[in-house]
């Protein structure tokens, strides 16, 4: 029975966490927005607050899992992604160092300026824009201020249903439960999804090793943003009721302007030559997360 402190534990990656990691540990969950009845309030921003809520807990391990990923609100609200990617996570290095217990942090493949096809562990990373730069950031922090650690880095986030998922997934389903049946999609985008539960079971076999590090963790089989949405219309049957239409980044540049690396696509090198990459291949993954989360 391992206690485990989540932090920032409302979002879709927070409910993955929760499921998987709920069976046989105790958890503290928490976040600022208490949306689920196993969540308390808690701002780790706060430093002084975070340090007591988790010190009062006494836990065994430290997650901190949330972040601004709304890039667009990062780049017109700087300092505030700055105080909660950045800034919470020394606060989080100050409290796994005074406790003398591990830390998981979520890293992300943004942080990498797309001028490769795809990223491995030890690629040099060169962040484009106000989020990426906070989220390689918080990556620095820990690596420099802890020797205990897990650096778990994800792709395309995709996980939490309808309610949680704010991500490429969730968007193309809410146009198609609007009635759209056209689709404008991206086609100068490559990455690699990463289904929330399979990123939550592969932290569990991870922490079972004190294998301490950085690790991406996205789901197996390079794609692109044009080629999701197409599966996403496969899986649902659509194929010949929906059409999709290629159109470039600039076609979203209003609404979309942070800029974003043409490529993100990562590669489990790490894990795969550990014997530990539990990661599905991403369609077999987002046929399960549709048929979980959108089916009712």
């Amino acid at each position: 029975m391992t206690r485990i402190y989540m932090a920032g534990c409302g979002g879709m990656l927070g409910q993955a966490f929760f499921e998987v990691f709920g069976t046989g540990n105790e958890l503290r969950c928490t976040d600022i927005d208490v949306n689920e009845p196993w969540l308390s309030y808690l701002d780790f921003r706060d430093l002084e607050q975070y340090r007591a809520d988790v010190a009062s807990y006494g836990p065994d391990l430290l997650f901190h899992l949330g972040a601004h990923t709304d890039l667009e609100y990062c780049e017109t609200h700087p300092d505030d992604a700055y105080l909660t990617n950045t800034v919470s996570v020394e606060n989080a290095c100050y409290i796994a160092q005074e406790l003398g217990i591990p830390l998981l942090y979520i890293g992300t493949a943004g942080i990498f300026d797309g001028t490769k096809l795809s990223y491995d562990d030890w690629d040099t990373p060169n962040p484009l824009g106000v989020y990426a730069r906070t989220k390689f950031l918080g990556e620095r922090i820990v690596q420099e201020r802890l020797d205990r650690y897990y650096i778990c880095r994800a792709g395309w986030m995709m996980g939490g249903g309808p309610r949680k998922d704010k991500k490429f997934v969730n968007k193309i389903m809410m146009q198609i439960r609007r009635g759209a049946r056209e689709l404008f999609v991206v086609n100068d985008k490559l990455g690699t999804p990463t289904y929330t539960y399979d990123f939550a079971q592969n932290v569990l076999v991870l922490l079972q090793t004190g294998f301490w590090g950085l690790y991406n963790m996205a789901c197996a089989g390079a794609t692109s943003r044009l080629d999701v949405a197409r599966e996403v219309v496969a899986i649902l049957g659509m194929e010949e009721t929906i059409r999709i239409v290629e159109v470039s980044s600039e076609h979203f540049q209003n609404e979309y302007f942070a800029q974003r690396p043409p490529s993100e696509r990562l590669t489990n090198a790490k894990l795969r030559l550990r014997g530990l990459d539990a990661m599905r291949p991403w369609q077999i993954a987002l046929r399960e997360y549709l048929e979980k989360e959108f089916s009712r």
